[in-house]
This record gives C-alpha cells, structure tokens and sequence, in this order.
C-alpha cells in the first residue's frame, strides 16, 4: 500500500507546470494559493489566476493535474482556481520586470542581448510580412526564443499571417503576449474590433510602438523582428527613437522602380545612425512546377542594386543577403497562418529564408556599418 505524498512533493511536482503565457513556473508566480493532502491520496491544489476570465485557464488547470497525478500516492487530484488580487498582480508585474516597477524598455538597455531587426520596404506589395513572419517562424525552429511586433499599425497582418488567434491577457499594465508556432507576437489587431480601420495621428502611432515595447512582457528573447509599415514616416523613426541599436533589414523585388525606393528607405540610417543588416531581394525569381529555367517575372538586380547604393551613401558595404524565388505557396500559407518554412522546410523558398534567418542570429555584434554621426576634426 502506498505512503501519502508529502506537500515536498507536491510542490516539486507543481515546480514543473510553467505559465503558458509568461513561460516560468507557477510556483515562482505566486499562482500557488494552497496545498491540501487527504489520509486517502486526494490531493486539493488552489492556483491563482493572473486574471478573471483567463484564456489559459483550461490548459493550467489540466497541466496541474496531470503533474500531480505523477507523484506517489496521490490518487486523484482537485483544483480550485481563484483570481490574484490587485496587490498580486502588482507583486508578479514588479516581479516579471526584474524588480523594476517602472516600465522600460529593455531591448532599449545597454545589456540587453536581443538582437533587433527592422523590417522596412520602400513600398508596399513586396513581400515585407510574409518574409518578417518566414523569418521568424525558421528562427524559432532553429531553437531561438523569438518575438515579433507588427508596426505595421494601418497595414497589420502578421497575427493572421502566424495564426496568433488568442487575444493578449493584461495583468495591471502589463501585457502578456499570445504565442503562435513558439513565436510571441503583438499587433494592434488584437485590440480593434472586427477588421475596423485604425485612423491613428503620428503622436498617437509613437505611443502604441512604444507600449508594444515596453507594456508587453516579452521574457528573454533571442531575437526581435519588427515589421515595420512602407517607407519613412512616423514609425520608422519612433522605432529609430526607441531603439537606436535596432538593424534594418530592407525588403525588396528585382525590378528597378522597387529598389529605387527601397534605396530611399535604407538611406534614412544616415539620419538615423542605425546600422543596415542586409538586403533581401523577395520574389526574385519563378520555379516551374516541371522543372526548367528561372524565370525572372519582375526583372533582375534589384537587391544588389539596392545593397550597392546603399553601400556607397553609407561608406559600408550592405549584404544581399539572400534572393528568396516566388512561390504561391507563401501566400497560401499566410492566409492559412502556417509559413512555408514550417510547412515545406525543403522548398527552395524556405532554404533561403532559412539561411537568412541562420545568418542573422548568428550575425556578431559589433559596430561595423554602424554610422556613428562623427566629422573629422580640422587641423
């Protein structure tokens, strides 16, 4: 006949269930309110929730039992769900930002190890989205712990494009974001109604950047992509603003009348001080089904031509750093909320993305093509 648990036990098995939204344990939370062991085996565990109504109660509950259910002796297992009260959710806020009640930014701090990409295109049309969520999804199928902010504020479409169906959970001021494909994700989309319009003036479009940053709880990224709206208006230099060490990736097609463009978007790093990473040239090129050769729809060049401008206004060199093939399939799959890199890993679009996305977070930090807004000092 088996021992009762001990509540040691319990707890240690508790140890093991994480938050779904915030990822840590809810024993280091605060979400453990109690621990009732009974003579015959059933064991009574009362969680708290971060917040009435809490879209991940289901999945807490269940994870909880089944931990519990594992250890020796237990033979069944009750859990009562209560909600944190205000002081809690100030505890585990204060807590989440490191002991710091004051909202920062913390991709923004001297420290911080997250490597931040700014998605940018002169135009729209060109594939931005779909290759900031491609990026993103192959980089966290890489192993990496990966966010993504759509700043695309008027033109949102990256929770569609991830399939990030849940809704944020706020926890006081704090926001924690949804996850989709072990991507964290925020958008303005998940705070209108329906497919309403957001008819935001710029002051108004620097504070939802800056609460996307700084109100969401992102945990220790790897990497940040941001997708950023076309050309450079008031968010390309709110994010410039904000985070001064963020890189730019530019988007582009082959053709000509793209990269010229694209040429004036990248040049804002002069003013900016920002570093350009690379260039990445989307729909460069049309596989046919049956084999044969490429077929350039939209022209040739435009990337390099891009990457060589840029190169010489800036005095560094910018790398093309890959030329991804049209392929349907992206926009079938952003439609569906499931990237192609996840879905055909061996398609040759996805292979470019891939080593893109292999190349950028592996890319060591430094200052080289950095512009640092420095003259030479006369004689």
């Amino acid at each position: 006949m088996s021992s009762t648990p001990s509540t040691d036990q319990v707890h240690a098995a508790l140890a093991t269930v994480q938050d779904p939204e915030i990822h840590r344990p809810i024993t280091d939370l605060g979400m453990v309110k109690s621990v009732d062991i009974a003579d015959d085996g059933v064991v009574s565990v009362g969680i708290y929730l971060t917040v009435a109504g809490c879209p991940m109660k289901g999945r807490i509950e269940k994870d909880v039992t089944e931990a519990v259910t594992k250890v020796a002796g237990v033979t069944s297992v009750r859990v009562e769900l209560d909600v944190m009260s205000d002081e809690q959710r100030k505890e585990l806020q204060t807590k989440l930002r490191g002991g710091q009640a004051e909202k920062e930014i913390p991709f923004a701090k001297p420290n911080s190890l997250t490597k931040v990409y700014a998605v940018a295109s002169g135009k729209g049309g060109v594939g931005k989205s779909s290759v900031t969520v491609n990026l993103a999804a192959a980089m966290a199928a890489q192993g990496h712990k990966v966010g993504v902010v759509d700043a695309d504020i008027y033109g949102h479409s990256v929770p569609r494009m991830l399939g990030a169906s849940d809704f944020p959970t706020k926890v006081e001021d704090m926001i924690l974001p949804p996850t989709a494909h072990d991507i964290k994700v925020i958008s303005v989309g998940m705070f209108t109604q329906g497919n309403q319009p957001v008819v935001w003036r710029g002051p108004m479009l620097h504070r939802a950047l800056q609460q996307f940053l700084s109100d969401v709880f992102w945990g220790d990224l790897d990497v940040l992509l941001m997708d950023l709206p076309p050309g450079t208006g008031d968010i390309a230099i709110s994010t410039a603003q904000l985070l001064p060490s963020a890189e730019l990736l530019l988007v582009t097609t082959p053709q000509q009348a793209a990269a010229e463009v694209a040429e004036r978007a990248g040049a804002i790093t002069a003013q900016t001080h920002q570093r350009i990473a690379g260039v990445i040239e989307n729909m460069s090129y049309y596989l046919p089904p049956g084999g044969g050769e490429p077929l350039h729809l939209f022209g040739e060049g435009g990337g390099q031509t891009v990457a060589d401008a840029l190169g010489k206004t800036l005095g560094t060199k910018i790398p093309l750093l890959g030329q991804v093939p049209l392929d349907p399939r992206v926009r079938e799959g952003g439609d569906e909320g499931k990237p192609l890199v996840l879905t055909d890993p061996e398609a040759e679009a996805s292979k470019v993305i891939s080593s893109v996305a292999e190349g950028l977070v592996g890319k060591p930090r430094g200052l080289a093509g950095m512009q640092l807004g420095i003259s030479p000092a006369g004689r």
